[in-house]
């Protein structure tokens, strides 16, 4: 059972990746996202953007299975989320941003449209939404991204903004 308010917070961050509501997070939630964020941006599942962010889903279910399915049955209840993943984490962020990266790197390339290496912040919200955000929250957070207030999100933004999220402080 959950219980501080730290174990709370994370155990609420669980749904974000629990893209079907199953009670678990497995490789199919992250396949759906990926599918969800090339929907949203009409991006081919066969290009090379389409590809890249399979492949990055794929790494992140890897990375998150290694660190947090404890019994090994390819599924990450909500308890080996909060006691393996993020209590695992919470000393190093960076590793959790790692994790992450790939996906992270290929959501921002389908949501780059011109090709500079950094999404808008009105794209980067699109990725939000896609990933099943509420639209004035993905507007909210999708702005905070934006440290040097440039209009554009890069990939260290997002990855470490993404870190510092489920990796929070007790």
């Amino acid at each position: 059972m959950v219980s501080t308010e730290y174990e709370r917070r994370i155990a609420a961050r669980f749904a974000g990746f629990d893209q079907d509501g199953n009670g678990y997070i497995d490789r199919e939630d992250f396949n759906a996202a990926a599918k969800s964020v090339l929907a949203e941006f009409g991006t081919a599942a066969r290009s090379d953007k389409g590809q890249a962010l399979y492949v990055g889903a794929e790494a992140f279910w890897q990375g998150m299975a290694g660190i947090a399915d404890r019994d090994g049955d390819q599924r990450i209840n909500r308890e080996e989320f909060v006691n393996g993943a993020v209590k695992r984490l919470r000393d190093n962020p960076d590793r959790f941003g790692e994790i992450a990266r790939p996906f992270l790197h290929a959501a921002l390339a389908v949501a780059d449209t011109d090709g500079d290496g950094a999404a808008t912040v009105e794209d980067t919200g699109r990725v939000l939404r896609a990933l099943g955000v509420s639209d004035e929250i993905a507007a909210l957070a999708a702005g905070a991204l934006d440290t040097d207030a440039d209009g554009r999100i890069g990939e260290s933004e997002v990855v470490t903004a993404f870190a510092r999220y489920f990796t929070v402080p007790e």
